[in-house]
Parts: structure tokens; sequence; C-alpha cells
């Protein structure tokens, strides 16, 4: 599916995209709120100053995709793949990032606030000045994370998320692949 299509069936009252192929798709400042697009391919898409609050985005792969100063809030981003994604004042503000991977994914300035970012890998990630105030970190990892200058006011999280000092066994996390397949 192109962009032009997905725009043509989204602007028709289309809300279902549950699967489609949009990868490296341009699909900057469009407003897609409220979509299904669970276990979609939109790797390497522009999306960024898109609004997809409230979508449904769950094991889909945003591998490297442009995300700055996207609208997420309130969507289901539970175990989707960001790693190297652009998410540089993006705006995730309540949203389930459960399970999520967010290595090497840049989150400068993002809004974090009240997400749960539970079981979430985020080795490597840029959450600088990020506003994490309320969010559930438990058993997340955040090792070789940068977080200078991170608002962590009122977040749940316990030393071992810092530390890594305790060994996760019989947690099984399944990644959406660069294919979009598990």
């Amino acid at each position: 599916m192109d962009a032009h299509k997905l725009l043509d069936l989204y602007a028709i009252g289309e809300r279902k995209f549950h699967r489609a192929n949009l990868h490296q798709a341009n699909l900057y400042a469009v407003d897609l709120s409220g979509a299904n697009f669970s276990e979609a391919d939109l790797s390497g898409a522009n999306l960024s100053q898109a609004n997809l609050s409230a979508c449904n985005l769950s094991r889909a792969n945003l591998t490297d995709a442009d995300l700055s100063g996207a609208n997420l809030s309130g969507a289901n981003l539970s175990e989707v793949n960001f790693i190297g994604a652009d998410l540089i004042r993006a705006n995730l503000k309540e949203s389930n990032l459960s399970r999520a991977d967010l290595r090497t994914a840049i989150l400068i300035l993002a809004n974090l606030s009240n997400v749960n970012l539970s079981e979430a890998e985020m080795s490597g990630a840029d959450l600088s000045g990020a506003n994490l105030k309320g969010a559930n970190l438990i058993g997340s990892n955040v090792m070789e994370a940068e977080l200078k200058g991170a608002n962590f006011l009122g977040a749940t999280i316990t030393e071992q998320e810092i530390t890594g000092r305790v060994l996760r066994l019989g947690i099984s996390h399944r990644w959406v692949t660069w294919a979009g397949c598990p």
C-alpha cells in the first residue's frame, strides 16, 4: 500500500490497516488518529509531525522511522520495534509501550509522562531531557541509556532497572523484525 492510497482510504472512514506495508512511506504531518496499524511495517517511514493519537500500533515495525514531533498520546505501542527511530519531541503521553524495543531510539525532549514502559528494552536510547513523570518502568532495561536531564518524578522504577543486577528469566520478548514478522 502506498501513502496516497492509505490517505484516500482514511479520508473515507477506513481505520483498519492491520499488517499494512508502508515501508519508507512519506506521511509527514498527516492525521491518522485512531487508526489500527497493528503489525504494520512502517520502517523508515517519515511520520514527523503526524497525529497518531489513540492509534493501535501494537507489534508494528517502526525501525529507523522519523516520528519527531509526532503525537502518539494514548496510543497502543506495545511490542513495537522502535530500533533507531527518531522520536525527538514526540508526545507519547499515556501511551502503552510495554515490551517495546527502543534500542538506540532518540527520545530527546519526548513527553513520556504516565507511559507504561514495563519490560521495555531501552539500552542505548537517548532520553536526554525526556519527561518520564509518572511512567512505569518496572522490568525495563535502561542500561547504557542516556538519561541526562530526564524527569523521573513519580516514575515507578527500581534499582534493578538501572543496574541490571537481577536476571529476568522466563521473560520472552517477541520483537518484530525489520520485515514486520514476529
